[in-house]
């Protein structure tokens, strides 16, 4: 054994009693923390502190822990700094109490207007029958175009992005459009479909915030939360854009280096973190993951293992963890060099995952069926083992 280094924890998303994946499944799969959330909760209102032990005592009773939090959703009141956004960040600063009065004290968060991840469709078929999330440029581009019909909308693409979706369209029926609405419309988990007048609606109220206000409020956000986080002990880890690029008019803030460098310097205080996502940096045409890393390693305090292939427009499907274009060894070496000087170990857990084997007949939350993240955790355990020497 190598003494160098301390393993990672490793760590398994779990949407809760509903989740088709059970904690069993969980426990054979070889992890050992849960990162879970209270989706019942309204966006918004107040985590209560029964509802946080009732969810901690049963995943204790199935021998694991609550490691994560993802997350404690940001009301779209606070990134828009709507008139009400003090009152949601009370209940938010009051969560955040809660959960470290329950002893759970990592909180991932995100801070994209009003979508959560964005794919354009949910099952794309891999040469080996297996299948798996994508998102492509000219289907966002027909869904821009033709269903949601932004103004402007045409401005945001090229002439070869606007040539394709044209031709796309033509071939699309009626089931098929209403199945891409649905798939880039799913916004966060376990909340309703988003209308798309609501979404017009939205996306004229970002366009007047613009990309320097968005920032803005972040940094009033986290400004505002930063006493609670630090005399609780709390960490904050903000999750990068999926895709990290703007969409569908809609400003982004955390998707490159500067945007993470930006981030950490406005509010330059231990609890204000980073969730480092291989998948959502990875998908950035110009983003090297691993020089982003080590950029904002001493603030990372939760990782997000998963990787991409992308095409030359930038349409990306996700690959298998040790596949696309994301160099996972030299990820693990990192992420487990920074590991050893912690004293507590970093929870990573396996990220999305191909729906394969049984899982294809079965109804699976997209990206986060069994057999794929088994798959992920148990090449990813190994990639540590082979790179730390440590068994």
């Amino acid at each position: 054994m190598n003494s160098k280094y301390k393993k990672l924890a490793q760590t398994w998303r779990w949407y809760g009693p509903t989740d088709p994946v059970t904690l069993q499944d969980v426990k054979q799969a070889g992890a050992t923390g849960i990162v879970t959330a209270l989706h019942h909760i309204p966006h918004g209102e107040v985590w209560p502190v029964e509802d946080i032990l009732e969810r901690k005592a049963i995943i204790e009773a199935s021998g694991l822990t609550w490691a994560v939090v993802e997350s404690v959703p940001v009301h779209e009141a606070i990134k828009t700094r709507r008139a009400d956004a003090d009152r949601y960040i009370e209940n938010y600063k009051l969560s955040l109490k809660n959960l470290a009065a329950c002893g759970i004290k990592i909180v991932c968060y995100n801070f994209m207007p009003v979508l959560d991840w964005t794919r354009t469709q949910l099952d794309l078929e891999m040469t080996d029958g297996a299948k798996a999330l994508y998102f492509n440029w000219i289907d966002l581009a027909v869904f821009d175009l033709y269903i949601l019909e932004r103004n402007g909308a045409e401005n945001d693409y090229s002439q070869s992005v606007l040539e394709r979706a044209k031709a796309r369209f033509a071939t699309l029926n009626q089931q098929q459009l209403a199945e891409l609405r649905v798939n880039v419309l799913m916004g966060i988990p376990n909340e309703k479909e988003i209308e798309l007048e609501a979404l017009r609606s939205s996306i004229d109220e970002y366009a007047k915030i613009g990309f320097n206000g968005l920032r803005q409020n972040l940094v009033y956000f986290l400004s505002a939360i930063a006493g609670v986080c630090e005399s609780e002990g709390i960490k904050m880890t903000i999750h990068p854009d999926d895709p990290p690029y703007p969409i569908l008019g809609l400003p982004r803030i955390a998707s490159s280096l500067d945007d993470f460098n930006y981030i950490l310097q406005s509010v330059n205080q231990p609890f204000n973190g980073v969730c480092f996502c291989t998948g959502s940096l990875g998908a950035g045409m110009d983003n090297n993951a691993l020089e982003i890393f080590n950029a904002v390693k001493e603030r990372v305090y939760f990782a997000h293992l998963r990787n991409v292939t992308k095409d030359e427009d930038g349409s990306f499907y996700e690959a298998g963890h040790l596949a696309g274009d994301v160099n996972m060894y030299e990820i693990m070496k990192a992420l487990s060099e920074e590991n050893a000087l912690r004293e507590q170990p970093i929870p990573f857990r396996p990220d999305h995952g191909h729906q394969m084997l049984d899982d294809l007949a079965k109804q699976t939350n997209p990206g986060y069926s069994a057999i794929g993240r088994l798959r992920g955790l148990a090449e990813l355990r190994g990639l540590e083992l082979g790179v730390t020497g440590n068994y």
